[in-house]
């Protein structure tokens, strides 16, 4: 047995010239070359600190070999391994556990029956068996036999719940067994002539491993503090910052990143325990151009690299829809699909908004505009590679296919281009992008996926996968995760997410009860729990430490973790004095500007032309007429397949125009003109390209509603209406105010005959409740649209002289067709008239215009946030006028 020492540094925040200055008086005690002594360091962050302060300690002579087990790796000769063991290499693997298990009776069947649990499958299989491996090759290659018996017994068969997991554990276990050499068996065979190992977190297994093998003489330095004195050695100036939520948080954490910065504390510590809170604490100090360097990363499919990626698979998928389209052509790469990219993106935007086409089979191509068109057909002409015959093709052949998609229009180019962009095409092993592996293609060759397959797989692989940025030379920012952390002087360390959901140990996924794990000598929550607890306490040795906890999240109450908690009343206990709690960021007086609503003047912006909908917009609120009507502004549509109350609109008037005419040509009995009517409905959803699916509950209500329509219309023509023409577009110009030009669609035109004659007859379809329409026709002046229409058709010349002029609307819910008549609208309709001339007279003098909403006309109101009623300072403000220039 060798010569083996132990020994612990002081505790302080930068250990390393205590441990130069150990390692040199053990070299020198065993009289060792230090050249010859083999140096194990916890992580590759610490190996520039050892080499510095061995330096400084010792200027003269030979270094001692600072390594990590990595490193050591890296610079010694693979093992080979067995041509059916898993490689370590999480892609190659998931096909080749993929391939295995569709091979096993009992399991094969998921394959079909359910792929997304197959693959589930598949990664538990491949996690547990690199799991198991990590664990065995850690053991010496003479013991390895021992270790790989004593896991196969302690899987053995049991029942109950979880016995699909064992299963598949066991399927992990005998896969893993086949990979006899590991990647690290050639450090065994290493002879230095003395062994030093810094412990930090707890030791590593492979390097407890090799110091039970050593022959030659072993000292362990042991950084940690011990289980009964956890928090020796904390920093006096550790504060904890409570925070309200995620962005006050957020802030905070920025705050006092900045105020170390101002004060020439560099480098500060990011401990990066919440990822999501980092980014955004990132985002914040971006805006004041601090360097960062961040030792995390990104998950391939958070960059947006993985998302053009992934969303041109998406793109390919049969129900992909025009936003998938929109939101690939606007990743940042597809700028060399077409000329003049950017504007052809917003006409054939603007298009497929105005068009509601969700669905890219909806598309009719020669109805966009000509840049528009360019871009569309670039877009086909890349997914046409991802639409290629068969189907069902291996991962390799998927492989070619998505770079020749990639390749067209330069979409390749631009992601090779870009760090995150190379890394996701390496990535995913495309050809050209990443060095041949011969163990991948054997297993991509024999994998046959469809696009759905091959996208699930790509996606898994973008998740798995992760993106470190170039850092500056220069850094003022560290973004690290806790354990890497230890023994790093930092001048400052601000950690955020120190509340109990986020401070905890790590999390395992369900395949092997905590008993098993332990057993196997698996990474279990007990440990995970010792190994944060040890890296906790490292970090509150630095000499500035912030820790900042979110009090709530989404309204549900958070107490900090239950490190914090100790740390908290080991202070009590030790009477230690309690940093004052400060708000780091910087209080900027701000002297209060209310703000009442506005009454805009704009006589140079009326419309030229002006219909029912705007008019009555103008009568409700004459600030809403000036946003959408003077201004010009619209809400963006939304691209989705829900059918909205307009489709449903359009479709209707669509239907009932060709019924009529259908109707007038060739009459039926009522049951005939009942089935043409519901003919006509599905003929016409078919011609607007409404979705299926999404239309048949209004499909499913459209008989009943044929049938009360017809009845209704057989009892019509009985008393003497007759259908005269079918969406009529009117225009003129208005009387005494002829710049202005009046115009809309009249529904439908009647002939009616009663007691006093014949009437021309306007009829309006409101898709609302019957009572509803009734409530608005009882004060005549107070409905705009009938008196409007009525005032246009005689206006427009196509109301006959002398006969009488009636309107109504007819109520078309699905639950009752009935009519409300605007009673003497030709009285109405010259009111209005009158009415409308002095208001547009009035607007074009310059008067103001003014939020005068109320009710739902607010509630529903597209200019609310131009107007911003919610945030007006009191009702009393007075009105701020401003003019308005065309």
């Amino acid at each position: 047995m060798s010569a083996r020492e132990r020994w612990a540094p002081r505790p302080t925040a930068d250990p390393w010239p205590q441990i130069a200055e150990r390692v040199r008086r053990f070299a020198e005690e065993r009289q060792l070359e230090p050249r010859h002594l083999l140096v194990l360091l916890p992580f590759a962050q610490h190996l520039p600190l050892a080499r510095e302060a061995w330096v400084r300690t010792c200027p003269a002579g030979w270094m001692p070999r600072f390594e990590t087990t990595q490193t050591l790796r890296e610079r010694l000769p693979a093992a080979s391994s067995a041509a059916d063991g898993p490689s370590g290499d999480i892609a190659t693997d998931r096909l080749a556990a993929a391939r295995m298990l569709g091979q096993k009776q009992g399991l094969k069947e998921m394959r079909e029956r359910d792929p997304a649990m197959f693959r589930h499958w598949v990664h538990g299989v491949v996690e547990m068996a690199h799991e198991f491996m990590q664990v065995a090759h850690a053991v010496a290659p003479a013991r390895r036999a021992q270790w790989w018996d004593r896991a196969h017994a302690a899987l053995g068969a049991h029942g109950g719940p979880g016995a699909m997991e064992l299963t598949l554990a066991r399927v992990a276990l005998a896969w893993a067994a086949q990979r006899e050499a590991g990647p690290a068996d050639a450090l065994f065979a290493l002879r230095p002539q003395g062994w030093v190992a810094v412990h930090a977190g707890g030791p590593e297994p492979l390097v407890r491993a090799l110091l039970d093998e050593a022959e030659a003489p072993v000292l362990e330095i042991d950084t940690d503090p011990a289980g009964d004195a956890l928090f020796e050695g904390v920093s006096p100036d550790a504060q904890l910052l409570p925070c309200l939520d995620f962005e006050d948080e957020a802030q905070m954490a920025a705050a006092q990143v900045l105020r170390h910065l101002a004060a020439g504390e560099a480098p500060v510590a990011l401990i990066a325990q919440d990822r999501v809170l980092v980014r955004r604490v990132r985002a914040l100090l971006a805006r004041q151009a601090i360097a960062v360097r961040d030792e995390t990363g990104w998950r391939l499919s958070t960059t947006r690299a993985g998302a053009c990626v992934a969303g041109l698979l998406r793109l390919a998928q049969p129900r992909a829809g025009t936003d998938d389209l929109l939101d690939w052509l606007k990743s940042g790469f597809t700028a060399g699909l077409a000329e003049d990219g950017a504007e052809g993106l917003a006409a054939l935007e603007t298009v497929l908004r105005r068009r509601q086409w969700s669905a890219l089979q909806e598309v009719h191509e020669p109805a966009l505009p000509e840049r528009g068109r360019v871009l569309w057909r670039a877009a086909l002409e890349a997914l046409a590679p991802l639409h290629g015959e068969p189907r069902r093709v291996s991962l390799a052949s998927w492989n070619d296919r998505l770079r020749s998609a990639l390749q067209a229009g330069g979409v390749w180019d631009a992601l090779a281009a870009d760090g995150a962009g190379a890394e996701v095409l390496r990535a995913l092993r495309l050809p050209g992008a990443a060095a041949d592996d011969p163990g991948f293609m054997q297993q991509a060759r024999a994998a046959s996926m469809d696009l759905a397959d091959y996208a699930a797989w790509v996606d898994s692989l973008l998740e798995a996968g992760a993106y470190a940025p170039e850092a500056p030379a220069q850094v003022e920012v560290v973004v690290t995760p806790l354990p890497r952390a230890m023994l790093r002087p930092f001048a400052a360390v601000v950690m955020s997410g120190c509340d109990e959901q986020r401070l905890g140990p790590a999390a395992f996924a369900p395949w092997l009860p905590e008993r098993d794990r332990a057993a196997l000598g698996l990474p279990t929550r007990v440990l995970s729990l010792q190994q944060q607890a040890l890296a906790f306490a490292h970090l509150l040795r630095q000499p500035r430490v912030s820790l900042l906890w979110r009090q709530s999240q989404d309204g549900e109450p958070l107490d900090p973790g239950a490190l914090v908690e100790r740390l908290q009343l080991e202070r009590s206990r030790r009477a230690d004095l309690q940093v004052p709690v400060e708000d780091p960021r910087l209080r900027v007086p701000v002297q209060p500007s209310p703000q009442g609503p506005t009454a805009p003047i704009a006589p140079g912006l009326l419309p030229e032309a002006l219909s029912a909908t705007g008019y009555e917009a103008l009568r409700n609120c004459p600030y809403r007429f000036f946003a959408l009507y003077m201004l010009g502004l619209a809400e963006a549509d939304e691209l989705d397949d829900e059918i909205e109350r307009r489709d449903y609109g359009i479709w209707l008037h669509a239907v009932l125009q060709r019924f009529h005419e259908q109707h007038r040509q060739a009459p039926l009995d009522e049951a005939g003109e009942v089935e043409r009517l519901v003919a006509i409905g599905a003929q016409e959803r078919a011609a607007q390209q409404l979705d299926e699916a999404a239309f048949l509950p209004y499909a499913l209500r459209l008989r009943e509603l044929a049938r009360l329509y017809v009845r209704w219309l057989f009892e019509h023509e009985r008393g003497g209406g007759q259908v005269q023409a079918s969406e009529v577009k009117l225009q003129a110009r208005l009387p005494g105010f002829e710049q202005v030009c009046l115009k809309g669609t009249l529904d439908r035109i009647d002939r009616v005959r009663d007691g006093q004659g014949e009437a021309t007859l306007v009829v309006d379809y409101k898709t609302s409740r019957l009572e509803a329409l009734k409530n608005r026709v009882k004060e005549p002046l107070e409905d705009t649209q009938l008196a409007f229409y009525a005032a246009l058709l005689q206006l427009a010349g196509q109301a006959p002289d002398g006969g009488a002029l009636r309107a109504m609307y007819l109520a078309l819910d699905g639950n009752e067709v009935g009519q409300a008549e605007h009673q003497d609208v030709a009285a109405s309709a010259q009111l209005l008239l009158e009415g409308m001339r002095q208001d547009l007279v009035r607007i074009a003098g310059g008067a103001a215009l003014p939020p005068l909403g109320e009710g739902t006309v607010c509630e529903y109101c597209e200019a609310q946030g131009l107007c911003r009623k919610g945030h007006w300072s009191g009702p009393d403000e007075p009105l701020a006028t401003g003019v308005a220039s065309a």
